[in-house]
């Protein structure tokens, strides 16, 4: 009675261990979802910014026409894009095309002082500074998430409950290189 009694007890401590793993495996999955909800929410911001910007730009330089395009299909990949991985490479792409469009700016005096060229940059300027730590977030997330399905014992409970490994947001190449500043 007593050995049934003991084999029933490490039974319900195993079960409750489990339990207890998928919870908190499912509680870092919900986690990462929410972090890159939010990083949707900064970019969905960041694309509604951009149309009034080129808007204003062309207004003051409308010669720099392949620069507006460049900025405006950018935009347009970056909406479509899908996952961490493509949406890494298209935003990538965008940041480079507005830091083109600000570099024209420089050109057009009247351009840099017109307040809604300066209030729209201000924006633009916070909300990157609002993806950035987003990204982090989610890939602060990630790599918990990550860690604890490749760790023992919650490895245990992820291969057969399906938890897969989440993909980071990289920056490119470009992004981790030094930054140059000129004068």
């Amino acid at each position: 009675m007593l050995i049934a009694l003991i084999l029933l007890g490490i039974v319900v401590l195993l079960v409750i261990i489990v339990i207890a793993l998928y919870n908190s495996l499912v509680r870092l999955r919900n986690r990462i979802d929410a972090a890159w909800a939010q990083i949707d929410v900064q970019l969905k911001r960041r694309y509604d910014l951009i149309p009034n910007l080129v808007e204003t730009v062309k207004g003051y330089a409308a010669h720099e026409r392949e620069t507006l395009e460049k900025v405006t299909q950018a935009r347009n990949m970056a909406v479509a894009a899908e996952g961490p991985h493509q949406q890494a490479e298209a935003e990538n792409v965008l940041t480079g095309a507005l830091k083109s469009l600000f570099a024209v700016s420089e050109a057009y005096p009247d351009l840099k002082a017109n307040q809604n060229f300066l209030a729209l940059q201000e924006e633009l300027t916070g909300t990157e500074g609002r993806i950035a730590y987003a990204r982090q977030y989610y890939n602060d997330q990630v790599y918990k998430y990550n860690t604890k399905i490749q760790t023992f014992p919650a490895l245990l409970i992820a291969g057969p409950f399906r938890f897969t490994e989440r993909e980071f947001f990289e920056a490119d190449d470009e992004s981790r290189g030094p930054v140059s500043v000129s004068f």
